[in-house]
């Protein structure tokens, strides 16, 4: 039984908007980002991409590319005591993938979101918090794949929905894969 759908892509693919979807039809989502802004909170800096990434670079350095996996794993687990599926939005580096499947096993599905780079940095310009022009979109690329691994997870994706549409038409590439998925859910899940 599938227990954990992890999302994963590249900035602007759509994440944010499936794991959306989910959540209003009932799936809970736990983010891993939760683990680097707990981090900077206690460590009384305030709640910007540039602290954000200062303390996910450093505990990733200190503590292991797998950091949020290892520090979510007593999380998730709990979700999963009061919920029969749980996704996880925010599955970076392979380092992670690889402690959540060690953990999850067959009880993990990969589903990664792919949008061509064009329709990325045209999203990316647009979207009303921390828009990024054409380059800071390359330059986030580039230092998303080379210093976080997040290469991996997407390539080894064990499902993926190209969103290259409309809102619209990626709410029904959702619907097709949970239908697609079904028969590897728990029933009480599948008749939503």
């Amino acid at each position: 039984m599938v227990k954990i759908i992890a999302i994963v892509g590249m900035p602007g693919s759509g994440k944010s908007l499936v794991a959306s979807y989910l959540r209003n039809n009932g799936f809970p989502i736990f983010h891993f980002g939760e683990i680097i802004i707990r981090e900077v909170e206690k460590r009384g800096l305030s709640i910007t991409p540039h602290n954000e990434q200062m303390v996910r670079e450093e505990m990733r350095r200190n503590q292991g590319m797998d950091v949020c996996a290892q520090m979510s794993l007593p999380l998730i687990k709990a979700k999963l005591l009061e919920h029969q599926v749980v996704i996880i939005d925010g599955l970076y580096s392979f380092s992670e993938y690889k402690t959540i499947k060690k953990e999850f096993n067959d009880e993990l599905l990969v589903l990664g979101i792919f949008t061509p780079k064009a329709i990325r940095y045209e999203r990316l310009a647009l979207r009303q918090e921390r828009p990024l022009t054409p380059r800071e979109a390359e330059l986030r690329d580039f230092r998303e794949i080379e210093i976080i691994e997040k290469g991996g997870p997407i390539a080894i994706a064990d499902l993926i929905i190209i969103n290259d549409g409309s809102q619209f038409e990626l709410h029904e590439k959702i619907e097709n894969i949970l239908t697609k998925i079904s028969h590897k859910m728990p029933p009480v899940i599948c008749k939503r």
